[in-house]
C-alpha cells in the first residue's frame, strides 16, 4: 500500500486520539468535546477554523496557491445511543453511548489528512475539512447545509468515506449513481373503541386492526412496486393496551421505508396510507398515517467524482483492490444531503474481511486503527489529485 510518510509517522498519535474519542462518545448535536478537540488541532495546524455550523459542526479551511478551485472532505463525529459490550482498554466511559459505527475513526482519518496536507500538501486551491454532527438519525448534514455550509465554504465537489468491516483491509468500494437508499420512518395510529375483552362485540378492536394492517403492508412491495425497482417496507414496532382483559381504544405501529427512486417512495407512501385507512375503516375504526420528516434521501454518487475516487484509491492499493461497482445498499447515509447539494462521491474503506465479524452497530464493534494511515492517505491523495497544480 502507498501510505503517505507523514501519516505513517503519525500513526501512533492518531490511534491514541481515536481511542480517546472512543472512550468519550457523544451523541448527535452533543459533540462538544469532540468538536473542541478537532477545532483546536486544526487551529494548531494554522487552518482557518469555524465552529457551531449546524449546531456542533466544524469546518477547517486550508488554502494553497492562487486557484479558486475548492473541494470538501467530510467526516462524521457522533456516536450511537447504545451500550458497548466489548472488553477493550478504551471502552466507553459513558453508559448508553458508544462509537459503534466508527465515526471516531472517520474523524481521526480526516484530521490526520489535515495534518499531512497542512505540512506537506501539494495542491493549488482550497480544501474544506468538514466535521459533521448528528449523522445517526439527526440529519446533521442537512443542518450544516441549512446553516450555509456551501455558501460560506463553496466547493465544486464534496467527498465522504465510511469504514466497512465486511470489506478486507486494503480495499475500497464505490458505485457511480445510487449507492445507498433513501430512508423514511412512518407511524400509524389506529383508533377504535375500547371495552372489556370478554365482550369484544361491543368494541372496535384496534389491536386486531393493527395486526391486519401489518400483514397487508407486506403486500405493497411485492404487488405494487415494479419488480425491476428496489424497495423495502419493514414494520419494526407495535404497541397497544396495558391490561390482559381490556381491549384498548388505540394501537400504534411504525417502521421504515427504503428505496432508490423518488417515484417509488411516493408510491409507498400513498399505498401505506390507503391500506391503513381502508382496513381501519372496514373494521369500524380509523387510522392516522404520519411520515416522519427526519428521513434521508438516496445517496447518489456523480460519475466524474466517482471515477476520480476510484483512480485515487487505485494509486494507493492497486486497481485490483478497488471495486468501482459495489452492490448498492438499502442502508441510508446522511451524506446524501450533501450529495444533493453538490457533486461528489462516497466510498467504503475496508477494515475487516471476515464475514461474521463485528459489523457496525454491533455492541462489540470497534474501529480498526490499522486502517487510519490508509484512510488518511486516501484523503491526501484525493485532495492533491482534485486540485493538482497543473490544471
Amino acid at each position: 500500500m502507498n501510505i503517505h510518510p507523514t501519516i505513517l509517522a503519525d500513526h501512533a498519535l492518531l490511534s491514541a486520539w481515536r481511542q480517546d474519542l472512543h472512550r468519550h462518545p457523544e451523541l448527535g448535536y452533543e459533540e462538544h468535546r469532540t468538536a473542541a478537540f478537532v477545532a483546536q488541532e486544526l487551529a494548531t495546524l494554522g487552518l482557518e477554523v469555524h465552529t457551531a455550523i449546524g449546531r456542533t459542526g466544524v469546518v477547517g479551511t486550508l488554502r494553497r496557491g492562487s486557484s479558486d478551485r475548492a473541494i470538501g472532505l467530510r467526516a462524521d463525529m457522533d456516536a450511537l445511543a447504545m451500550q458497548e459490550l466489548g472488553d477493550i482498554p478504551h471502552r466507553s466511559v459513558d453508559a448508553g453511548k458508544f462509537h459503534g459505527c466508527g465515526h471516531d475513526g472517520h474523524t481521526i482519518m480526516l484530521l490526520g489528512a489535515a495534518r499531512a496536507l497542512a505540512r506537506h500538501g501539494r495542491f493549488d486551491g482550497t480544501v474544506h475539512f468538514i466535521f459533521q454532527p448528528a449523522e445517526e438519525g439527526g440529519a446533521g448534514g442537512a443542518a450544516m447545509i441549512a446553516d450555509g455550509l456551501f455558501e460560506r465554504f463553496p466547493v465544486s465537489a464534496v467527498f465522504g468515506m465510511h469504514n466497512d468491516p465486511m470489506l478486507p483491509i486494503g480495499h475500497f468500494g464505490m458505485q457511480s449513481g445510487p449507492m445507498m437508499a433513501a430512508a423514511q420512518m412512518f407511524e400509524v395510529a389506529v383508533h377504535g373503541r375500547g371495552g372489556h375483552a370478554a365482550f369484544p362485540h361491543t368494541t372496535v378492536d384496534p389491536v386486531l386492526t393493527a395486526a391486519q394492517i401489518v400483514v397487508a403492508l407486506q403486500g405493497i412491495v411485492s404487488r405494487n412496486v415494479d419488480p425491476m425497482a428496489t424497495a423495502v417496507l419493514s414494520v419494526t414496532r407495535t404497541s397497544g393496551g396495558e391490561a390482559f382483559n381490556v381491549i384498548p381504544a388505540k394501537a400504534t405501529l411504525g417502521g421504515t421505508l427504503r428505496y432508490f427512486l423518488h417515484e417509488v417512495g411516493e408510491l409507498l407512501r400513498a399505498r401505506i396510507t390507503a391500506v391503513a385507512r381502508g382496513i381501519a375503516t372496514g373494521n369500524g375504526g380509523d387510522a392516522e398515517v404520519a411520515f416522519l420528516p427526519n428521513g434521508f434521501p438516496p445517496l447518489v454518487n456523480t460519475p466524474e467524482e466517482t471515477a476520480l475516487a476510484a483512480r485515487v484509491a487505485a494509486t494507493l492499493v492497486g486497481s485490483e483492490a478497488v471495486n468501482a461497482a459495489v452492490t448498492p445498499s438499502m442502508g441510508a447515509e446522511d451524506f446524501a444531503f450533501m450529495l444533493q447539494a453538490r457533486p461528489g462521491c462516497y466510498v467504503l474503506i475496508g477494515q475487516g474481511g471476515e464475514r461474521g465479524g463485528c459489523m457496525v452497530h454491533h455492541p462489540e464493534y470497534d474501529f480498526n486503527d490499522a486502517i487510519i494511515p490508509l484512510g488518511a492517505s486516501y484523503w491526501v491523495a484525493l485532495a492533491e489529485e482534485a486540485l493538482a497544480s497543473a490544471r
